[in-house]
C-alpha cells in the first residue's frame, strides 16, 4: 500500500483528505438539484458502483435508498473468487479473508443404498481448483459487506452517504439536451416527508432498485422468463447437531423428502440452510403457503435423518420460489438508436437478471455488473472516452447475464430433480457431483469472457500468454517486487481506481521493456502521452509495470527507465514499485505458470475493470497506439473541456 504521496500525514491511511465543495454529510442535508450520477438502490450492485465514483470529486454521485438505514443480516452470502479478486482491489480483500468463511470443500450426500431411508455421505469435490485463483471461496452476511463498501464512501474524497428514506418512483430522459438530461422522480418513504415527493436532474441514473425496480420500467423493461414452482427457504441459524460435516459445505438429496444445502457461516457457530418445500402450481404464488420457519426446520430435520438439528435461535429467515428471468434491455436506448443515441439509465443486479440463489451468484453477478459499468461512467464523466463507451455495458453484461440465467436454471432443476434407481444404488454417477464439477469456473465467477469489441482486441497474440485469455479476467500470479524484495502477487497491484494497467513481461532480451518504456513516456504516438494531461501524473491514466525473468539481486533499479520509477504526487516523489520479478525462491515462475513466451517476451493491456483487453509483442507499438486510439480521448480535448462544460451547466 502506498501514501504519503502527497505529503506526511498522521492517522489513518485509508482515510483520504476531503475534497473541497462536496456535499454535507447527515441525516438532515438538502437534496441536490443536479448530480452526474444518481444511483437507485444500496444493495451489492449499487454499492459497489458508489464506492467506485466516490474517489472522484470532479463529478458529482449520490446514491438513494428506501429503506431507514443499512441491512444488519440475512440476504446473500456467498462471496466467489472473482468477487474476492474485486475486494481486492477495493482494498479490503484482506480483511473478508480474515472475517470469512472459507469454502475449501463441498461434500455430497444422499439415500444410503443400504438403508434409503437415511443420507451417507457419497462425495467430497475440493471447492476451489489448484491455482484457479490466488483468492478463496467465502461465505460473510450480506450486511458486512455493505459495509466495507460503505466504510470505503466515508474515506473517499467525496465523503459519499446514502440518502437513505428515499426511493426512485420515475424518471424521463430528454433526448434533446446534454445537461443532466434526466429527470428523477423521488418519494420520501420515512419520517415526517414520508409519501412526498421531489425531482432532481442528474446526467446519468443506475436502477440497482431490485426485481421490481421502478428504473427499468420508467425505461420500459421487462424481466421474462420463468420459475421452477417450487418453494425454497433459506435461513440462517445458530443449532446444534450431530451431523459430522456441519462446518462444511453441503449438498444433501434425501429419497423422498427433499433436499438440502448447508452454508457454514462466519464466526464459527452460525450457518445457513437452504431447505426444499413444497412443489407449487403453475399459477400460484409461495405467500399462498403461509410457510414459516418452523417448516423449514421441520424439513430440514427429515431431510437429515438419521442425524438431528437442534435449533437454539433462527437469526434470519424467508421462503421464496426460484425465478430464471431476463430483461430485454439493461440501458434506456431502444434498439435500432444506438448509432444515434447514447443511454443516460441502466440496470444492474436484480433490476434485469433474476435466477436461484443456491448456485451462490445473485450478489457476485450483481457486483460484476456495475464493476463493469463503474470505470466506463468514470472514463465519460472525466472526459476520456466517448460516451459511446456506454454501450459497451448492455453488449457485455448482458449476454453474461444470458449465460448465468441459462446455467443456473440448469442447475436448478438438477438440484430438485428425484434420484434415478441407478443414482440411488450407486451404480451410475450422480448428476449433482458431475454438474458441480463439470461448473467450478462458472460457480468461482471466473467462466465471464467478453466478446471481441473495441475494449477487447480481436487480434490479441494469444500464443505470447497462453494462460492468459483474452476477455476473460487477469490471472494473478506470484511474483517478487525488485525494489524491496517483497513477494506478491502481481494482480494485487490493480486497484479499484479506473486506470488501464500495461504488463512488460521481458523476454531474452531485456532491453526490449526499456525501449518500450522509452517510446511510451516520450514519443507522439504513445498513448501515454497523448491520453494523460500535462498536470497530471505520468501513471494517471495508464499504469505500466514491468516483469523481468531475473531474480531481484540481479535487477539494477538505477538503470530503469523513467516510465519505471516516475515522479508522481504534489511532491514529485519516486516511486519504485513498479517493477517486478520471477518469483525464483518459491519456485512459481509466472511464465510458466501463466505460459508467457520466455523468448519474445509480450504486453498485456488491462481494462480497469481487471478483464484482458490486449496482448501485444513488446515491439507492437503501433499496435498498441492504435488499439487505444479505439478507446481514449487525446488529453487535449478530454477531461478540461468537459470539467469546464459539467461546471457551466
Amino acid at each position: 500500500m502506498q501514501y504519503y504521496q502527497n505529503g506526511f500525514r498522521a492517522g489513518d491511511p485509508d482515510l483520504k483528505p476531503a475534497a473541497e465543495g462536496i456535499r454535507p454529510t447527515g441525516a438532515d442535508r438538502p437534496l441536490p438539484d443536479k448530480v452526474d450520477v444518481l444511483i437507485a438502490g444500496c444493495g451489492p450492485a449499487g454499492l459497489c458502483l458508489a464506492a467506485q465514483l466516490a474517489e472522484h470529486p470532479e463529478f458529482t454521485t449520490m446514491i438513494v435508498e428506501p429503506k431507514p438505514g443499512p441491512i444488519e443480516k440475512g440476504q446473500a452470502d456467498g462471496v466467489n473468487v472473482r468477487s474476492m479478486e474485486m475486494f481486492q482491489a477495493f482494498g479490503f480483500g484482506e480483511q473478508v479473508k480474515r472475517e470469512a468463511y472459507w469454502v475449501n470443500q463441498s461434500n455430497f450426500w444422499m439415500p444410503d443404498p443400504e438403508n434409503p431411508e437415511a443420507i451417507k455421505r457419497v462425495g467430497r469435490v475440493q471447492d476451489v481448483a489448484d491455482d484457479l485463483s490466488e483468492m478463496p471461496h467465502t461465505l460473510m452476511n450480506q450486511a458486512r459487506i455493505h459495509e466495507l463498501f460503505l466504510t470505503n464512501m466515508r474515506k473517499s474524497p467525496t465523503r459519499l452517504e446514502p440518502d437513505y428514506g428515499i426511493k426512485v418512483i420515475d424518471l424521463d430522459v430528454d433526448t434533446t439536451t446534454e445537461d443532466h438530461p434526466v429527470t428523477v422522480t423521488l418519494e420520501y418513504t420515512e419520517g415526517e416527508r414520508a409519501g412526498q415527493t421531489t425531482t432532481l436532474r442528474a446526467n446519468y441514473v443506475v436502477g440497482a432498485d431490485g426485481a421490481r425496480s421502478n428504473v427499468r420500467r420508467a425505461i420500459g423493461g421487462k424481466l421474462e422468463g420463468d420459475a421452477a414452482h417450487q418453494a425454497w427457504g433459506v435461513m440462517d441459524i445458530l443449532a446444534n447437531t450431530d451431523f459430522p460435516d456441519v462446518r462444511m459445505k453441503n449438498l444433501i438429496a434425501s429419497k423422498s423428502e427433499g433436499n438440502l444445502l448447508i452454508l457454514p457461516r462466519e464466526g464459527g457457530y452460525l450457518f445457513r440452510m437452504y431447505v426444499e418445500l413444497d412443489k407449487l402450481n403453475p399459477d400460484e404464488r409461495v405467500s399462498a403457503r403461509n410457510l414459516t420457519d418452523t417448516d423449514m426446520i421441520a424439513a430440514a430435520q427429515r431431510i437429515m435423518a438419521p442425524y438431528t438439528l437442534d435449533v437454539k435461535d433462527v437469526v434470519w429467515w424467508s421462503i421464496y420460489e426460484i425465478g430464471h428471468r431476463l430483461t430485454d434491455k439493461f440501458d434506456d436506448v431502444p434498439e435500432g438508436e444506438t448509432a444515434s443515441r447514447t443511454p443516460r439509465v441502466f440496470t444492474a443486479g436484480d433490476a434485469c437478471h433474476t435466477h436461484s440463489r443456491k448456485a451462490g451468484q445473485g450478489m457476485n453477478v450483481s457486483m460484476g455488473d456495475t464493476f463493469n459499468l463503474g470505470w466506463k461512467l468514470i472514463s465519460v464523466l472525466k472526459g476520456r472516452a466517448d460516451a459511446s463507451l456506454l454501450h459497451s455495458y448492455t453488449a457485455e453484461r448482458r449476454e453474461e447475464a444470458r449465460r448465468l440465467v441459462e446455467t443456473d436454471h440448469k442447475w436448478a432443476r438438477i438440484m430438485s430433480a428425484p434420484l434415478t434407481p441407478a443414482e440411488l444404488n450407486g451404480t451410475e454417477e450422480r448428476r449433482i457431483i458431475k454438474h458441480f464439477i463439470a461448473n467450478g469456473e462458472f460457480t468461482a465467477g471466473l467462466a465471464v469472457k467478453y466478446d471481441p469489441s473495441a475494449i477487447t482486441s480481436a487480434d490479441a497474440r494469444q500464443d505470447l500468454a497462453t494462460g492468459q485469455d483474452i476477455g476473460k479476467r487477469f490471472h494473478s500470479a506470484p511474483v517478487v517486487r525488485a525494489s524491496d524484495a517483497m513477494e506478491m502477487q502481481l494482480g494485487h497491484v490493480a486497484e479499484a481506481d479506473g486506470r488501464w494497467r500495461l504488463y512488460a513481461f521481458a523476454g531474452k532480451d531485456a532491453d526490449a521493456v526499456h525501449r518500450l518504456a522509452e517510446w511510451l513516456a516520450t514519443d507522439s504516438a504513445s498513448p501515454v502521452v497523448r491520453f494523460t494531461r500535462p498536470d497530471e501524473d505520468i501513471d494517471a491514466v495508464i499504469d505500466v509495470r514491468a516483469v523481468f525473468q531475473e531474480s531481484f539481486e540481479e535487477i539494477d533499479m538505477g538503470k530503469m527507465p523513467a516510465l519505471l520509477k516516475p515522479t508522481t504526487g504534489a511532491l514529485g516523489l519516486q516511486d519504485h514499485e513498479k517493477v517486478f520479478c520471477v518469483d525464483h525462491k518459491s519456485g512459481q515462475n509466472i511464465y510458466d505458470m501463466r505460459g508467457i513466451d520466455k523468448d519474445q517476451g509480450c504486453m498485456i493491456v488491462v481494462r480497469p475493470d481487471q478483464y484482458i483487453a490486449h496482448i501485444l509483442p513488446l515491439d507492437a507499438t503501433d499496435a498498441l497506439a492504435e488499439f487505444f486510439d479505439g478507446i481514449l480521448l487525446p488529453a487535449k480535448d478530454g477531461l478540461g473541456s468537459v470539467t469546464k462544460t459539467l461546471a457551466e451547466a
